[in-house]
């Protein structure tokens, strides 16, 4: 083990989980209306918990185990065989396990935007454990475990799908099961209400900028150049998107909004996760400065055109973003093109598809959508018995 590598890593687990909670929680909180911004808090906080369990006794070893090109088997359920001397590499295993869980928390966590203020809580557990588990931790085994889209012997590419820190396997997965979801659940009855809190949406982005360093900057699993250059290249990505998402705003309505820059940072970081680790400075700028014109016009297309009521833009800005940078990859002679367009399509299938189920299965056991009574009250009060604010005093 190298004690520099272990140091960071440690550090970058910390930062992937910041980006949940509380980066993720506080930008979509602010986002909706405030009868609605504890639910918010609610569904992050409590996915942040189930995952973590379930990353433990199941999650890891699907992703991660020694099994087929499918899945990792069960070998390593409950970390059976995983000691603190264990290693991964040059770090500790149970070190690599904490760090991936934090991915395995954050992905289902992203789709919460999609349904805010109108779906049903018990819905929401029981559709992010069996999502989780069946949707993202095979295809985190196909790309990062040695499985079916990794390269090599056996896998349905020889290249390999170049995906660093997520592109397919976070933001593409969570994108698409978030507009099945969307699709499912139907539009809000009311969709024109503004953003109840642009300062906190602000101040969520702002953190998940911060945790997306460990989020690429981890990826490389070792303290090096190739982490560094990680890092400022995602910092790049989010600063040129946030202004071209921003001029773009004041090109198309005459003004540019606070909200509209910060989902560019989101849009500029998501897009450069699959590149951080082979792109290069000007390669970030080109990334980021298109990705915040594409998930703007993105935002337009689900909304106005496929009619869908992806609340706060998960697949425009997730899904799009993350496809963006994995299609760029090969663009700039980085990947095979016939890998990434590949793996985008094998995914991309896999997603719709198992999503598809996982909804009618779990609107079967739990309501998907609360009745128009409890949403025109608010899922704060309605679901959880609480306010976020004291109107009163």
């Amino acid at each position: 083990m190298v004690g520099a590598d272990t140091a960071w890593i440690i550090v970058a687990t910390a930062l992937v989980l910041f980006m949940t909670l509380p980066g993720l929680a506080l930008f979509y909180g602010g986002l909706v209306r405030a009868r609605n911004v504890l639910s918010v808090f609610m569904q992050c906080f409590s996915i942040a918990c189930l995952m973590s369990v379930l990353w433990l006794a199941f999650g890891y070893s699907i992703a991660f185990g020694d099994g087929t090109a499918l899945w990792g088997g069960l070998g390593k359920a409950f970390l059976a065989g995983v000691t603190e001397d264990t290693v991964s590499g040059t770090l500790p295993e149970v070190l690599f396990f904490a760090f991936q869980m934090t991915f395995a928390i954050i992905t289902p966590a992203l789709i919460v935007g999609a349904y805010v203020e109108r779906i049903g809580y018990a819905f929401v557990l029981l559709f992010s454990a069996l999502w989780m588990l069946i949707c993202y931790a095979p295809v985190a085994h196909w790309i990062w475990g040695g499985g079916l889209l990794s390269g090599g012997e056996g896998a349905l590419f020889a290249e390999g799908v170049n995906d660093f820190a997520g592109g397919i396997v976070v933001h593409q997965t969570a994108g698409l099961a978030a507009l099945v979801l969307a699709f499912f659940l139907g539009p809000r009855k009311n969709k024109t209400t503004p953003p109840h809190n642009p300062g906190m949406v602000m101040i969520g982005a702002a953190m998940l900028w911060v945790g997306w360093f460990g989020f690429n900057g981890g990826s490389e699993l070792a303290a090096n150049g190739s982490a560094a250059m990680a890092l400022t290249v995602t910092h790049l990505s989010a600063a040129t998107a946030s202004l071209t998402w921003a001029l773009w705003e004041r090109i198309k309505y005459g003004k540019s909004s606070l909200v509209g820059m910060v989902t560019g940072t989101i849009a500029g970081l998501a897009s450069i996760t699959p590149a951080s680790g082979s792109v290069g400075p000007v390669e970030a700028l080109i990334i980021g400065g298109v990705a915040g014109i594409l998930c703007q016009e993105a935002c337009k297309v689900v909304k106005e055109l496929l009619k869908i009521d992806d609340t706060l833009d998960v697949f425009a800005v997730h899904g799009v973003g993350g496809m963006f940078g994995i299609v760029m990859l090969a663009l700039f002679g980085h990947a095979a093109w016939s890998a990434q367009l590949g793996g985008l399509l094998v995914v991309g299938v896999w997603t719709v598809v198992i999503t598809t189920v996982i909804v009618l299965v779990a609107r079967a056991v739990f309501p998907l959508r609360v009745d128009e009574e409890d949403e025109t009250t608010g899922l704060d009060l309605s679901a959880h018995g609480e306010r976020a604010y004291d109107m009163t005093s």
